[in-house]
Order: C-alpha cells, then sequence, then structure tokens
C-alpha cells in the first residue's frame, strides 16, 4: 500500500510538472518582456508585384496593413536576394525582382514604423545566381568583374556563389551591410542559413592555407572563415549603430551546419561580439522521428550561454497540409494536426532564452486565395495565441 501511494504521489508531480511547464507565460511573468512576433517576407512573396511605384506603394501598404491586423511587430524582409538591392545602393545592382523607381526598403521600414513595427534587413551574404551561366551576371552587379576569378565561382546543380574564404568577398558584404545601417532606419540585420554552398568552392585557399597549418580540417577552415565574417559584420554594424540588431536564421538542425554550411552556430552564441539574437528555423513537426521540434528547440535553447542573445524560433507554415517525408513515421503530421504552430508557439515561451517566433513566410500566412484549408487551420489556430 505505502509503495502505491508513493506510485500515485510521483504521477501527480510529473502530472503538475507537465501542466505547468505548458502554461506557463514568460510574457505575463515579467512585465517588460515584449514578444517578438516575426513575418519573412521573401523575394518569392514580393517577386514581380512591385511593377510601378504606386502598385509598389499600394502592395506595401497592404503587407503592412496584414500584418499590424494580425498583431505581428517585427518583418523579415528580404532586401538581398542574389547580390543586388530593394533599396539606393552604390555597391549591389537594383534588384531586378522588381520594376519601379522608388526605393522599396525606405518605404517600407517608414510605413513600417507607423505602426510599430520593426524591421529587419533579411540578406543572402554569398549567392550570386540559382543559375550557372555566369554570362547572366549583369555589369553592374559587383561580381562582374569577378568573373573567372577567385572571388566568384559556378557550383554546379547549384548556382553562382561569392567565395566565402575570399578577403575581398568578405569586405564587400561587410560594405554592403554598412550601407544599409548607415542609410536606412531598419531596427536590424539577418543573415539567413546559405553559407558555404559546397567543399569545393574554396579549394585554392584551403590547399594554401594548409602548407602553413597542416593540421587543420577543411571543415574547420569553412568555420574559421564565416566566424570572421559574422563577427566582423557585428562590429562594423554596431560601430555605425549600436542599436541595430544582428542575428543569423541558421538551419535548424545544429549538426547540419556544421557538416554542410560552415556555420559555428555554438561559438555564436556562447562567446561575445558574434550575434544578438538566433533565429533557427525548426521547421520540423512534433512527430518528427529525427528531429522533434520539443527536442530540437530545447537543444538550441541549452546551446545559449550569453545572456544578451536571444532565442526566436522560426517556424513552418509552409508545411502546412504537406506530407514530410523527412519526418519518416510522423510525415502526415503536418495533414493530421491543425495546431502545430500554436502549440510550438506555447512550448517555445517557456525557454530560457525565448525572446519570440518568426513565422515562413508572408503568402503563406496572409495570401487567402492560394490558401489551402490545412493552412488556414494552421493560422487560425496560431490567431489564438497572438495577442
Amino acid at each position: 500500500m505505502r509503495n502505491f501511494a508513493i506510485f500515485i504521489i510521483i504521477i501527480l508531480f510529473f502530472v503538475l510538472s507537465f501542466f505547468k511547464i505548458n502554461n506557463k507565460d514568460v510574457r505575463k511573468a515579467d512585465k517588460t518582456f515584449m514578444e517578438f512576433r516575426g513575418i519573412f517576407i521573401s523575394y518569392i512573396d514580393y517577386k514581380d508585384k512591385f511593377s510601378s511605384d504606386d502598385k509598389a506603394k499600394s502592395e506595401i501598404i497592404s503587407m503592412i496593413d496584414n500584418v499590424e491586423k494580425e498583431k505581428f511587430n517585427l518583418i523579415i524582409l528580404q532586401v538581398r536576394s542574389f547580390s543586388d538591392s530593394l533599396y539606393n545602393s552604390e555597391v549591389f545592382e537594383k534588384s531586378s525582382l522588381v520594376n519601379c523607381n522608388m526605393d522599396v526598403l525606405d518605404f517600407f521600414v517608414k510605413e513600417a514604423h507607423k505602426r510599430d513595427i520593426y524591421v529587419y534587413a533579411w540578406v543572402n551574404p554569398y549567392r550570386i545566381s540559382t543559375n550557372t551561366n555566369i554570362e547572366n551576371i549583369d555589369k553592374s552587379n559587383p561580381a562582374y568583374g569577378w568573373i573567372n576569378t577567385r572571388n566568384v565561382k559556378v557550383v554546379p546543380g547549384k548556382g553562382i556563389y561569392y567565395n566565402p574564404a575570399s578577403l575581398d568577398v568578405k569586405n564587400l558584404i561587410i560594405k554592403g551591410v554598412v550601407e544599409i545601417v548607415k542609410n536606412y532606419d531598419v531596427d536590424g540585420v539577418c543573415f539567413d542559413d546559405y553559407f558555404y554552398p559546397d567543399n569545393s568552392i574554396d579549394n585554392e585557399e584551403y590547399l594554401e592555407y594548409l602548407k602553413d597549418n597542416p593540421s587543420i580540417t577543411l571543415n574547420d577552415f569553412h568555420l574559421m572563415h564565416v566566424n570572421d565574417l559574422i563577427k566582423k559584420v557585428y562590429k562594423s554594424i554596431k560601430d555605425v549603430k549600436s542599436s541595430v540588431l544582428f542575428g543569423i536564421s541558421p538551419d535548424g538542425n545544429i549538426d547540419n551546419n556544421y557538416s554542410i554550411h560552415g556555420a559555428d552556430v555554438k561559438v555564436w552564441v556562447t562567446n561575445k561580439g558574434y550575434l544578438d539574437f538566433i533565429m533557427p528555423q525548426v521547421y520540423y513537426g512534433f512527430k518528427n522521428e529525427a528531429r522533434p521540434y520539443i527536442d530540437t528547440v530545447k537543444s538550441w535553447d541549452k546551446l545559449i550561454t550569453i545572456n544578451s542573445i536571444s532565442l526566436i524560433p522560426a517556424l513552418a507554415l509552409y508545411k502546412a497540409g504537406s506530407v514530410d517525408e523527412y519526418a519518416k513515421s510522423g510525415k502526415m503530421e503536418w495533414i493530421e494536426d491543425g495546431d502545430i504552430l500554436k502549440k510550438q508557439v506555447i512550448i517555445s515561451r517557456n525557454l530560457t532564452h525565448y525572446r519570440g517566433f518568426a513565422i515562413f513566410r508572408y503568402d503563406y500566412m496572409f495570401n487567402e486565395a492560394s490558401m489551402s484549408d490545412d493552412v488556414a487551420m494552421e493560422v487560425e489556430n496560431l490567431k489564438k495565441v497572438i495577442d
């Protein structure tokens, strides 16, 4: 009988602990806490929509109105997708994805700030083109002058990229970021998960470095160069305007960052001088066999040792209503369940370094014309936890 009583007490303890974890709200526990509720606006979301100045202004106001209506307070706006610019730049060519004369970034920032919505300038640092035809690079693109040099490389099957091991490339990326921070009232700068496109892009630099450093592996060589860029970008931003935040949205799979991307995420979140926030793409459901959401997002939270670095999980609205083959036995979760994002937000709010969440991406959240019933259900359930 005594053993049975002890058993009941243990069960009650775990039940109460579970209830506490899933109903705690860090926002209400700390009245000074402000939750970032972000939405990614990709070049795919605005491609071909800005066909004139009037059309661009109308579309941008509509986007921001939607964001405000649903109580989001952060826009992560892709301003450089392919060695280009969604703004007036002396460094990068004007984006061919828009056909208007106005400064899109300037208008976006001013209209968003009128509604107390933050704007982060989203930059893809290395990608020049997803097409491998180097003849498509325009003369106004800074990559044009580096064709047939070490600075620009064609990666078969992937496109054309800047070489991350090049000092000239690093200086170009830094110059471009500084230009944005100097000329625009952005609240932050965010790099995405595209770092090393493959393992051969910097073979020449690696073989040269190896002569004096015979013990360094190719993987460590990649990590070293990306770390060098990230640290320099962070310092350059702070030198211009200390209030502008810098962060990265890396692959949600921590191991992939090391084995594929050359992204040293552990260094970034355990040392000062690299990041203000980390926005991992935790694009997994709860039933994902290899990377279940809870375990994955907790791993990111535990990784952070610098209290000033915020964790803002990026969530995959785009998976709603689709089969997730990579989830193996959990591949049907995004079809069978319609409140995954809602539960992910609730759970994430209990993490030590949590500061908010971000949804990928705008069209999945707001384009009702192409929205499936499954996506609509996820959206409606998500709205219940945005207040």
